[in-house]
């Protein structure tokens, strides 16, 4: 084995091991230091919460529209507004929302005439918005009755706060890949964001569910049309700006996700893009002293991105060495797990432990799912490998200024 192949491997190996316990530090730091104190969910703390705005663009949504409308209509708040943003719906999206302003005084409808992407919808709403304070969630997003409050505290307890996210729950869990992801929402996601928060720094809100301040957005010159991922880049903004964003487990939504490979492909490759777009757009920040306390997230995904691409080598390499023994040397195969994959299972679910027991107050049958985390690793590492090497020359290579539009994501299977 030579030195440089030594090395790769050493990094695939070292890369998730050292990862997952920073993570774990952080988010156990956490959950002591801010979560554990708080109270109930149902008991959010009784402050003199200022008026909002919920913000629900919308694509072709007439599956889910009622009910996410229902629920933003139903906030446990003193003073808030809805405006649902029609973005060129195709289907009979715009007829319901018509039905529904009508019988709702809360509720204002804007129609777009052409599909212009959810970046452009939701600068219209800004601009139309009648308050300071915008909680923007997606089309079938169910808004749990007290999210608002949670989120709000935030800017209540600081001026310097720009934009607060909350905590997404999986809803359709009727698959192995509804299962997956909803103990990678909780051990992942969650277990990231907390940790991420501890050390500074969000790398990305949550597009589904996020409180912002308007002056914070505007000051951040808006969200950005041309971005596949207009959360990820307006969190950099805002915080580049030098805004707060913060992370709130008590904000709860519940959200659809894909439960089909060609949906979940689709879905993480446009992830794996916006993400590509947010390091090469902010690569001006490294060396710039003043933006320091965002250089360990954008080390963090530039890391992962390298991690990706040297798995794909190490996984060509043993396809290669197999059909060609001459012309490399015998590898291991990288999906049997030797004494390093047992170690990296094991971490894997002490991760899942770890998060499991953090999030166990805010969602149901957390322990079910912990059996099927297994196949975590193998099935998403997979997934994440190649979404990465296809998106990141995708990425880098699409021209700046070309419209990001809505695309009909897959809903997954409803039970």
């Amino acid at each position: 084995m030579t030195t440089a192949l030594a090395l790769l491997l050493g990094y695939a190996f070292f890369y998730p091991l050292f990862m997952a316990y920073l993570w774990m530090v952080g988010a156990v730091h956490y959950y002591f230091h801010y979560e554990r104190k708080d109270p109930p969910l149902d008991q959010p703390p009784p402050l003199d919460y200022p008026p909002i705005t919920v913000v629900v663009p919308c694509y072709n949504e007439e599956d889910n529209v009622r009910e996410t409308l229902h629920y933003a209509l139903s906030l446990d708040y003193p003073e808030y507004e809805v405006i649902a943003v029609n973005d060129g719906s195709k289907d009979a999206t715009a007829a319901i929302l018509d039905e529904l302003a009508a019988l709702h005084p809360r509720l204002r409808v804007l129609h777009q005439a052409s599909n212009q992407g959810k970046a452009v919808g939701l600068n219209t709403a800004l601009t139309m918005a009648r308050y300071e304070y915008l909680l923007c969630i997606d089309g079938d997003a169910l808004l749990d009755p007290y999210s608002a409050k949670w989120l709000m505290r935030h800017f209540q307890g600081s001026p310097r706060v720009g934009a607060v996210t909350g905590n997404p729950r999986i809803r359709n869990r009727t698959t192995l890949l509804g299962r997956l992801q909803v103990g990678e929402f909780t051990a992942i996601i969650g277990l990231i964001k907390r940790a991420q928060r501890t050390y500074g720094r969000l790398f990305t809100v949550s597009g589904v569910i996020t409180a912002f301040r308007k002056t914070a957005v505007v000051q951040a010159g808006y969200w950005s049309d041309d971005m596949l991922t207009e959360d990820i880049d307006i969190s950099w903004k805002i915080q580049l700006q030098h805004w707060d964003v913060r992370f709130e487990p008590r904000a709860l939504v519940w959200i659809l996700m894909p439960e089909t490979l060609r949906g979940l492909w689709k879905q993480r490759l446009r992830w794996a893009k916006g993400g590509t777009q947010a390091l090469m757009r902010n690569a001006w920040i490294v060396g710039h002293w003043k933006h320091r306390r965002m250089w360990p997230v954008y080390a963090e995904y530039f890391l992962s991105v390298v991690w990706s691409y040297v798995m794909a080598f190490i996984i060509v390499s043993w396809l290669l060495s197999l059909l060609l023994p001459g012309l490399l040397p015998a590898m291991e195969s990288p999906f049997v797990p030797g004494w390093h994959g047992v170690v990296l299972g094991v971490t894997c679910m002490l991760q899942f432990a770890t998060s499991k027991l953090m999030d166990s107050q805010y969602d149901v049958d957390l322990g079910k799912n912990y059996f099927w985390m297994i196949w975590y690793p193998l099935a998403y590492w997979l997934l994440n490998i190649g979404t990465t090497v296809v998106a990141f020359p995708q990425g880098v290579l699409r021209r700046k200024g070309k419209r990001a539009r809505w695309v009909s994501p897959d809903r997954g299977v409803r039970a």
